[in-house]
Parts: C-alpha cells; sequence; structure tokens
C-alpha cells in the first residue's frame, strides 16, 4: 500500500462497530522513552509529544510537521513516534499532510503510538514497531457538562469522527 492509496479523512457510516480503551494501556506508556538517532536523522521528524500544543507551546502540530517535510523536500523521511496522542483534528491534518508526501514514508513506533498519534502512523507506506511498542485506538471522546438531552447530542456530534478514524484504519490494515 502506498500513500497516495490511502483514503483521505472522511465519514462514512459503520453500523455497530465499538471499541474500547483497556484501563491498562496508559500504564503501560513511558514519557522517558526517546528514540535513538539513527543515519537518516535528517529525513527523521520525531514525534514524542502529545499531538497539538499544550499550554507551553509543546506537543507535535501541524505547522511543525509541514515546516519539517518542507525542509525535507521529496525525499524518503522517518516519523519516530512516542506519543500518548492528544488533538484529533491535528492528528487528522498530519495524517494527511504525511498521505499527501510525495516520497515514501515509514513510521517508527518506538514506544506507543496512541489515540491521535496511531492516526498520525496510518499515513505511512510502512509502519515498523518496537517488540515493545503499542499501538493504541479508541473512540473519539471529549469533556462535557449538560443533561441527558446535551450528552446525547455530544455523542451524535462524535459519531462521524469515529467513523473517519474507521475507515483509515480499515484501509490501511486492509480489513
Amino acid at each position: 500500500m502506498t500513500i497516495r492509496d490511502l483514503p483521505a479523512a472522511k465519514v462514512s457510516a459503520r453500523p455497530g462497530l465499538r471499541s474500547e480503551l483497556a484501563p491498562t494501556a496508559l500504564d503501560r506508556w513511558n514519557a522517558d522513552v526517546r528514540a535513538a538517532a539513527k543515519d537518516d536523522a535528517e529525513n527523521t521528524i520525531s514525534v514524542l509529544d502529545p499531538i497539538g500544543a499544550d499550554w507551553f507551546g509543546e506537543g507535535v502540530t501541524a505547522k511543525r510537521v509541514a515546516a519539517a517535510l518542507r525542509s525535507i523536500g521529496n525525499k524518503d523521511v522517518v516519523v519516530t513516534i512516542n506519543s500518548p496522542g492528544g488533538d484529533y483534528f491535528e492528528g487528522l491534518a498530519i495524517y494527511n499532510l504525511l498521505r499527501e508526501h510525495p516520497a515514501k514514508v515509514t513510521a517508527r513506533i518506538v514506544g506507543i503510538a496512541a489515540s491521535a498519534a496511531s492516526v498520525i502512523a496510518m499515513a505511512a507506506d510502512e509502519v515498523q514497531i518496537a517488540r515493545a511498542g503499542f499501538l493504541m485506538i479508541h473512540n473519539t471522546w471529549v469533556v462535557a457538562a449538560g443533561d441527558r438531552h446535551a450528552m446525547r447530542d455530544v455523542a451524535d456530534w462524535l459519531e462521524p469522527f469515529d467513523l473517519a478514524a474507521v475507515d483509515i484504519y480499515a484501509a490501511r490494515s486492509g480489513i
């Protein structure tokens, strides 16, 4: 599968498909794990933080990935991932940037590619995962407040995002 064969993030119906986050998944994540330097360091994009900017301006953003891709040019790129995930929409933007890169994209999961980071990994032509690496996917979620009617509205609002992610995972895995 090449990046040109991967679907753009879109919404379609997948009735009855569900997934649940294992309660111990994040217990296995270690924020101190970092990728070792490789010979291809100049063509490597490190995704070693949460996806999206945090209060301190840290995090992996589409803006930073786009800048790295411009710097790399039309060469093969390696995306090293150890991230707990984060902002789903930022992850989709990064996914689409990598999917559109004209050369080979390799994702190396050295720790965990969780949540939005797992979506990013799906943009690669080749996905490599460490023997002790993890890929964690789950339904989209938000923090919300309101009565039962508001919660139903929130659930309905989230469904298209779940379905878009399912399309990406299904296309990448061949399921």
